[in-house]
C-alpha cells in the first residue's frame, strides 16, 4: 500500500488484524474526518468539508486506484509547510487542519437571494478545525477552533500587500487574510503545539453541491429553528436537508441565545449525520454515486502537496469499519468569550490550562471522551433528542386512574430515563383520566415539552403559577416512557460528544 510521500509526515503503524478480518492493514496517509463549528455569521462549511472528504476517502478502498487517480487531478495545490522552522514534534496518528474560506464570490445571484448570502466575501477563514486520526485508525477527534479566537501572529510578510509585519495580536481568522495557508498553519501550530500533517481547504459553495449529490442529509432538532438572517426555518422533528438548507443550518447563529456556541454544536451534529450517511453504504458502496460525490467535492479542494489519491486510498481501506461512534467532537475550552483587545475588539480567549490538556491528548493519541466506568459496559441507547436535559426537569407523578400502582410505574420509568422525579407519586383529583395530562407553568414550557416527548400522546395544559415542577397525571392510555436525551450531550472536561450521540435515531 502506498505511503505518504511527504518526508516530514510520520508513517502510521499497521493496524492489528482482527479474527474476522484479513491481514493487518498497511499504513498510509491519513484522511480527513469531520467536524464542526465556528463563530460569525459566515458559513461553517469547513465542517462539511471534513465529512464530505471522509466520503471520498472512505469510498476509495472499494473503487481502487483507477477512480482515485482521476479524481486527484481536481485538487488545487498549496504549500503551507514551505520553509517552516521550529515546528512541534510529531506525535502519533495524523493531524489535519481543515479550513473553510468564505467563497461567496462564486455563487449565483439566485443562490445569494435564496440562502441570504449577501455582502462581500472576506477572503478569510470562516471555519478552522483540527482533526486527529488515531494511529490505529479507529477514532477521529475533531476540535473546533473559534474563528474569533485571540491569536498572536508570528512575524511574516503580508500575503496581499507584501509588507513585512512583526508579531502582533489578531483574531484567528485574520491569519489567512494576512498570510494565507502558510501563516494559518504556523499560527495554529504555535497555539496548539500540535504538528499539522495535512492542510485541506474548501469553500462553502462546493459543499451545497456535495450534499445534494449525496441525496441530502438527515438532521433532527428538538426545537423550532428560525433565523431570519440565514432563512433557516425548521419545526421540531427529523428533516432531510438539501445542500442549500444544510448551509443555512450550519451558518445560523440566531436561533437561540447560544450564538456561536450553539452554531458550533449544530455543525457537530451535521458532521456526525454526514458521516453516518457516508459510512452507511449508500455512497461508499455505489461506484457511480461515489464518483459523483467525490468529484463534486474535489473540484474545489485545496490541499498540501503530500495529500493525494494514494493517501485517500490508503485511508479509505484503513477506515472501512468507521461509524458515527468512531468520531468525537469538542471545542477548545474558553476562558473568556469576550476578551477585549485594543484595535481588534472582542475576542475569544482560550482557557490555557484546559486547552493545553486537550492538545496534549491529541499529541499523545488519546481519546477526548471520558472512559466508561470500570466494569460498566458502554450503552448506546437510541433516544429522542430534547431541548432540555431530563436531569434538569423536576416531575411530580399522579395516578389519574383506578389502576393500582400506575403512578409508581410512571415515576420509576421517568426516573430511569433521567428525569428528576419526586419519588412520591400520589393520586390525582380525578380517577377517570383517559389521556395522560401534563400540567406546567408557562415559564417552564421547554421543560414540559421534554416531558411530553417522553410520554407520546399526552396532553399539555398550561397552569400559570404552578412553579418549576411539571405534573404528570397518568391516564388509562399510558403504555411506556420513551427514552430522551439532551440535544447536545457533552461529557467530560472538554465537553465532548461522540457522533452516535447526536445523529438521528433509527
Amino acid at each position: 500500500m502506498p505511503q505518504p510521500h511527504r518526508p516530514t509526515r510520520p508513517a502510521l503503524p499497521a493496524r492489528p488484524a482482527r479474527p474476522s478480518q484479513r491481514a493487518p492493514r498497511p499504513g498510509g496517509a491519513g484522511g480527513p474526518r469531520t467536524g464542526g463549528p465556528r463563530p460569525a455569521d459566515r458559513p461553517r462549511w469547513g465542517v462539511r468539508l471534513a465529512a464530505g472528504l471522509s466520503v471520498v476517502v472512505l469510498g476509495s478502498g472499494a473503487l481502487g486506484h483507477a477512480v482515485m487517480t482521476g479524481l486527484d487531478t481536481g485538487i488545487q495545490r498549496v504549500d503551507p509547510f514551505k520553509d517552516m522552522k521550529n515546528r512541534p514534534q510529531a506525535g502519533h496518528g495524523v493531524n489535519f487542519l481543515l479550513v473553510g474560506t468564505d467563497g461567496r464570490d462564486k455563487i449565483t445571484a439566485e443562490q445569494r437571494r435564496e440562502y441570504r448570502l449577501g455582502g462581500a466575501p472576506c477572503h478569510c477563514t470562516d471555519t478552522v478545525m483540527l482533526v486527529h486520526l488515531s494511529a490505529d485508525r479507529t477514532r477521529a477527534s475533531v476540535v473546533s477552533l473559534p474563528r474569533d479566537s485571540y491569536a498572536e501572529l508570528p512575524a511574516h510578510v503580508d500575503g496581499s500587500s507584501g509588507k513585512q509585519h512583526g508579531a502582533h495580536p489578531v483574531k484567528l481568522n485574520a491569519a489567512y487574510a494576512e498570510g494565507g495557508p502558510h501563516l494559518t498553519v504556523r499560527t495554529v501550530e504555535n497555539m496548539t503545539r500540535v504538528k499539522i500533517d495535512h492542510y485541506l481547504e474548501v469553500d462553502f459553495t462546493s459543499f451545497m453541491k456535495t450534499v445534494d449529490a449525496m441525496g441530502g442529509v438527515e438532521i433532527c432538532t428538538a426545537k423550532t429553528m428560525h433565523d431570519p438572517n440565514t432563512g433557516l426555518d425548521l419545526l421540531p422533528g427529523t428533516h432531510r436537508l438539501s445542500g442549500g438548507q444544510s448551509l443555512q443550518y450550519v451558518r445560523s447563529r440566531h436561533v437561540d441565545g447560544a450564538s456561536d456556541l450553539g452554531r458550533m454544536q449544530r455543525q457537530q451534529r451535521f458532521v456526525a449525520a454526514l458521516i453516518k450517511q457516508a459510512t452507511g453504504g449508500g455512497v461508499l458502496l455505489n461506484p457511480v454515486k461515489f464518483k459523483e460525490v467525490s468529484s463534486t467535492l474535489l473540484g474545489s479542494v485545496r490541499a498540501d502537496k503530500g495529500f493525494g489519491s494514494e493517501q485517500m486510498l490508503a485511508l479509505g481501506q484503513a477506515m472501512r469499519d468507521f461509524t458515527p461512534s468512531s468520531s468525537e467532537f469538542a471545542s477548545v475550552p474558553v476562558g473568556n468569550p469576550s476578551f477585549p483587545v485594543k484595535g481588534i475588539g472582542s475576542t475569544v480567549k482560550w482557557d490555557q490550562g484546559k486547552a493545553a490538556k486537550l492538545f496534549e491528548a491529541l499529541r499523545n493519541d488519546r481519546p477526548l471522551a471520558p472512559a466508561p466506568a470500570p466494569g460498566k459496559p458502554v450503552r448506546r441507547q437510541q433516544a429522542v433528542p430534547v431541548d432540555v436535559a431530563p436531569q434538569q426537569v423536576r416531575v411530580q407523578v399522579e395516578n389519574g386512574t383506578r389502576i393500582d400502582g400506575l403512578g409508581t410505574r410512571v415515576d420509576s420509568a421517568l426516573r430511569a430515563t433521567g428525569f428528576d422525579t419526586t419519588r412520591a407519586p400520589g393520586n390525582g383529583a380525578s380517577r377517570d383520566v383517559k389521556r395522560t395530562v401534563i400540567t406546567y407553568d408557562p415559564r417552564w414550557d421547554r421543560s414540559a415539552r421534554t416531558v411530553s416527548t417522553a410520554l407520546p400522546g399526552s396532553e399539555l395544559r398550561a397552569v400559570p403559577g404552578q412553579g418549576r415542577t411539571v405534573v404528570v397525571i397518568a391516564g388509562a392510555d399510558y403504555r411506556k416512557v420513551v427514552a430522551v436525551r439532551p440535544e447536545d450531550p457533552q461529557h467530560g472536561e472538554f465537553g465532548v460528544v461522540t457522533g452516535d450521540q447526536v445523529v438521528c435515531g433509527k
